[in-house]
């Protein structure tokens, strides 16, 4: 298995780049991110891949992170969902934001993906749901934006009120849309936002 290729960036096409390394140019299919990423060519670039091996071809699927890897292949396994479906749900959705829409059963988001319909996004909220956890889902959104921003971003509080959201007998899909639609939420600390939502859930 190609665990991830190094090497300069010689291509990059509507849907697939082209990474040389050692005189072997790799054609590696990618989502929309990481062409809107790549914009010069022959500056040297790490992808992370996955090889999907068919009777009638091999195919290479990269991306710009480990996480964003790990998120595809979970999207593959889902029943009716093939590579080309994952690619379309990751150039439109970011991996935080599809962890969320999962946890918060948005239909709605997974299904603007193109070529994902609301019975599709459906299947995959359900066979998804058990395999992220909320705590998971929370940590790597502050390790994106620390990594994005270079700041530190606290998600403590809105972390804690979903918990305790919870905790009062909510699911986790309840918890989540409920402080999903506070405003200004990052400016309060966890009592004003558990207040707020339940404002909204009673």
């Amino acid at each position: 298995m190609i665990s991830y290729i190094k090497g300069e960036l010689t291509e990059i096409m509507e849907d697939a780049i082209v990474v040389e390394n050692n005189g072997i140019g790799f054609n590696i299919r990618v989502p929309a991110t990481v062409i809107s990423e790549f914009c010069v060519t022959g500056e040297q670039v790490k992808v992370y891949t996955y090889l999907q091996i068919r009777e009638d071809a091999h195919s290479l699927y990269g991306f710009l992170t480990r996480d964003d890897l790990e998120i595809f292949k979970m999207l593959i396994n889902v029943n009716g969902i093939g590579p080309k479906g994952a690619l379309a749900i990751l150039s439109t959705i970011s991996p935080d934001d599809l962890r969320f829409a999962v946890l918060s059963d948005d239909v709605k988001l997974i299904s603007s993906a193109p070529g994902i319909g609301a019975k599709t996004a459906q299947k995959l909220i359900i066979e998804l749901k058990d395999r992220i956890k909320l705590s998971d889902a929370f940590e790597q959104a502050l390790a994106h934006q620390e990594s994005s921003t270079g700041m530190s971003v606290d998600f403590s509080a809105r972390n804690e009120a979903v918990e305790a959201l919870v905790a009062l007998g909510y699911g986790n899909a309840e918890a989540l849309r409920a402080v999903k639609n506070i405003e200004n939420i990052e400016e309060k600390d966890t009592e004003t936002i558990l207040k707020e939502a339940l404002k909204r859930l009673i």
